[in-house]
């Protein structure tokens, strides 16, 4: 993995880097809208590409369901077939595997399960995991993982975790004796499980390091557990990851959070929290949170957000947003959805200047205020030496 580190905050673990891929640079802290049916929901390429995106996320599981791997390979790849021509990351189904419990059986050479949508079954395994996206053509792939739900015993974390390891080992092999059929170099990323447990984390870093990934994600977290558990379990992961490989925190998506993360040493961030909660009317801004639904703006003719500059911001008011969720019109939510965009993509990129101007503790002092987060412990130890 062409990962490039920029510079590394003395005052906390922050870092600012770029990835390279053939679809072009990726400059992190990075956070990467969720388009998990090859459409981001609600927008245009052109519109996600405004609002800052460097690159996307797709899914596995649902683009192998609806409308095929092999149909979008004919089409000439994920790029063409939703016309992004910027980076793109693939899920490879995982946390399908968690979330659609009910659907499906896990075995030690991968998952059945049955499909949401007709009832059909399929099986996935670490190698036909790989050969879909080989067939998507994204640029950074995902190794198949289990997920341990939240809570659960160590042994059942251990034995997810035994499971993961053995699918990435299957993977790695599978990746490297195939080629991607769009002319593209693609990259594969490991997944760190083990629940809230340290030790079963710790030998999850560990063995994945071993196989000397393209970057590795921490995956497992947001998925119910205490804040202060996902913090720790971010914290632990981040330092015994390598600092020349990219690493993401998969799923977790509100702003806080993030801030928190990337003061722990994460580059990679994804969610449907600015997209989902925006086509329910609810919006980030610089001064926190808004439900545009509320009757107290019904009459006020400020933008969303006065700092913003996107397009919902310069051409519209609170007011008239509010009452396009109250009549129901589609245009609320496309809206909110791009504004949401911006601002989660506007976070980052200041993040990131604040990083390179070796001011981020302070501008972070200034956001834990308004998104209301205590702060790391860590990061103030290491600024007090």
């Amino acid at each position: 993995m062409h990962f490039q580190l920029e510079y590394s905050d003395s005052r906390s673990l922050a870092r600012a880097g770029r990835i390279l891929t053939d679809h072009g640079s990726i400059e992190t802290p990075i956070f990467m809208p969720v388009g998990t049916q090859a459409t981001v929901k609600t927008l245009t390429a052109e519109e996600i590409t405004a609002s800052g995106a460097q690159i996307i996320l797709g899914n596995t599981y649902h683009l192998y369901l609806r409308p095929g791997d092999r149909l979008i390979a004919e089409a000439g790849g994920l790029h063409r077939f939703m016309d992004w021509n910027r980076p793109i990351l693939t899920d490879s189904g995982g946390f399908q595997v968690f979330s659609l419990a009910e659907l499906r059986k896990i075995m030690s050479e991968g998952v059945q399960f049955q499909s949401h949508i007709d009832g059909s079954y399929h099986t996935f395994t670490p190698e036909n995991v790989i050969d879909i996206q080989r067939n998507l053509g994204s640029d950074i792939m995902m190794v198949l993982d289990e997920c341990s739900p939240y809570p659960c015993s160590m042994d059942q974390a251990l034995k997810a975790h035994e499971r993961t390891i053995q699918w990435a080992q299957q993977s790695m092999a599978h990746f490297r004796k195939t080629k991607c059929p769009h002319e593209h170099q693609q990259y594969l990323f490991g997944i760190v499980q083990g629940s809230i447990y340290e030790n079963i984390r710790k030998q999850s870093a560990g063995q994945l390091v071993d196989l000397d990934m393209d970057g590795y994600a921490i995956g497992g977290l947001a998925v119910g557990e205490p804040k202060k558990d996902m913090i720790r379990m971010t914290e632990l992961c981040a330092g015994l990851l390598p600092e020349h490989k990219p690493r993401y925190l998969m799923g977790v998506g509100k702003p806080e959070d993030i801030l928190e993360a990337i003061a722990l040493g994460v580059d990679m961030f994804d969610c449907v929290i600015p997209t989902r909660n925006g086509r329910k009317g609810t919006v980030y801004t610089w001064e926190g949170k808004l439900l545009l639904k509320n009757k107290r703006f019904q009459k006020d003719f400020t933008p969303i957000d006065k700092k913003c500059k996107c397009y919902a911001c310069t051409h519209y008011t609170r007011a008239y947003l509010r009452h396009l969720f109250q009549s129901g019109e589609i245009l609320g939510m496309r809206l909110a959805t791009l504004h949401n965009l911006y601002f989660y993509l506007d976070l980052v990129k200041t993040a990131r200047m604040h990083i390179l101007k070796k001011s981020f503790y302070s501008w972070k002092k200034k956001m834990n205020k308004i998104y209301s987060i205590e702060p790391n412990i860590s990061a103030e130890m290491n600024e007090g030496g």
